[in-house]
């Protein structure tokens, strides 16, 4: 099959097999620091249980950023990053059941719905996420991408949407209805299903609920309106950044402090020294102190997840052990947000069609792939809730 697109040519790839080239926005170094690299890239086509997607947008997550800041560790080098993402379905490998081409997509977390995890309810912790950072196929553990010839590429999170096009598993797409504008489903892939589910299957926010949010990202936002849509009647968000804080509030916020000291004393005058029922820590990076002050802003019976990542070397965590005993505190991690991918990213798409989920609020400022190391500085300086790169 062709593709009409400035973006995209065919070339031979291996044993005469056609490839596609195309650009992507590469770490050739992870771990320093040196930023995204923009360059041309070929890929292989789909084989057996894969697809091709064109995608028209993709997010700029702090997940991808951490592999640059070596947070993250990346076994393989150069990585082709980004993850979160929407697109269209414009080629199918063998064996493909769940996809046809033109079928609009959302690219997020694996979930086969046959593994234990899955079927057990925990389809956020599919056992395919062991393939995550492997940066070859999970279909076949070879590489779909290559650089400067025959230098293969891995790409992050099985999807790599920093390009025009990825090559996938199905596993990995969520089919969305075809008039949902795709630019803004783009952020269902990671921001909005982890921070919305940190709030509401995480945390369990429940009606009447006070709940306190660390960090307003493109994670914390989400949290908010999550706490908002379970019922939470006063939610304090938390962040350095004042026009952050200001934003918060569009989304759901009550209050809002700038420090985790400052929302103590908050959350003790507006519930008479009960303290918050559910803490959610959605900072850029969660170091480990940030689990005491998380924890502080609970009261008996608390519950704090943790969402934002931390460092893969962190292992000192400071916590007051003695109160988290006698007022029955709980601690959950979040891996996005304990998600249903196949029922919460359509449900939660209604709920943006009825205006109860705000996305186009979201989306700060939009950016060429060229312009994906501003993006990220963008991000870095407190100026987006949001970036997106959108393809032509």
């Amino acid at each position: 099959m062709s593709i009409a697109s400035t973006q995209a040519t065919r070339t031979r790839g291996r044993a005469g097999a056609p490839r596609l080239k195309t650009r992507g926005a590469l770490l050739w170094e992870p771990g320093t620091r040196s930023g995204w690299s923009v360059e041309e890239i070929e890929f292989d086509p789909p084989r057996a249980g894969e697809v091709l997607v064109k995608l028209a947008a993709t997010g700029l997550c702090h997940s991808d950023y951490h592999l640059d800041a070596g947070d993250v560790a990346v076994p393989y080098k150069p990585a082709l990053g980004g993850h979160e993402a929407a697109g269209v379905v414009v080629e199918v490998g063998p064996g493909v059941t769940t996809l046809a081409e033109g079928d609009h997509v959302v690219t997020t977390i694996p979930a086969c719905g046959r593994c234990p995890s899955c079927g057990t309810g925990r389809g956020n912790l599919c056992d395919l996420g062991e393939f995550i950072q492997a940066g070859v196929q999970m279909s076949d553990l070879t590489y779909r991408r290559w650089v400067n010839g025959d230098v293969p590429v891995g790409a992050v999170c099985q999807i790599g949407a920093f390009s025009p096009y990825v090559v996938t598993h199905e596993v990995v797409c969520v089919k969305i209805p075809e008039h949902i504008p795709l630019e803004k489903a783009a952020l269902l892939g990671c921001a909005v299903i982890t921070g919305w589910g940190s709030a509401v299957y995480r945390a369990e926010t429940q009606p009447g609920d006070t709940v306190a949010v660390l960090g307003v990202g493109g994670l914390g936002i989400n949290a908010v309106q999550g706490a908002r849509m379970a019922g939470a009647t006063t939610i304090v968000a938390i962040d350095l950044v004042e026009w952050k804080r200001e934003k918060a509030r569009e989304f759901g916020a009550t209050h809002t402090a700038a420090s985790a000291e400052e929302a103590q004393e908050l959350l003790r005058e507006l519930t008479r020294g009960r303290m918050a029922e559910r803490a959610i820590v959605t900072v850029s990076l969660a170091t480990g102190d940030i689990l005491e002050q998380a924890v502080a802003l609970t009261g008996k019976g608390g519950v704090t997840v943790i969402t934002g990542l931390a460092p893969e070397a962190q292992r000192d965590v400071k916590l007051d052990l003695f109160m988290l005993t006698l007022w029955e505190k709980e601690i959950r991690g979040s891996c996005a947000g304990g998600i249903r991918i196949r029922h919460d990213i359509p449900r939660l798409l209604r709920y943006y069609e009825e205006g109860v989920l705000q996305l186009d609020e979201q989306i700060t400022r939009t950016y060429t792939l060229d312009e994906i190391n501003q993006g990220y500085q963008d991000m870095l300086e407190g100026r987006n809730l949001r970036g997106l790169i959108v393809f032509d």
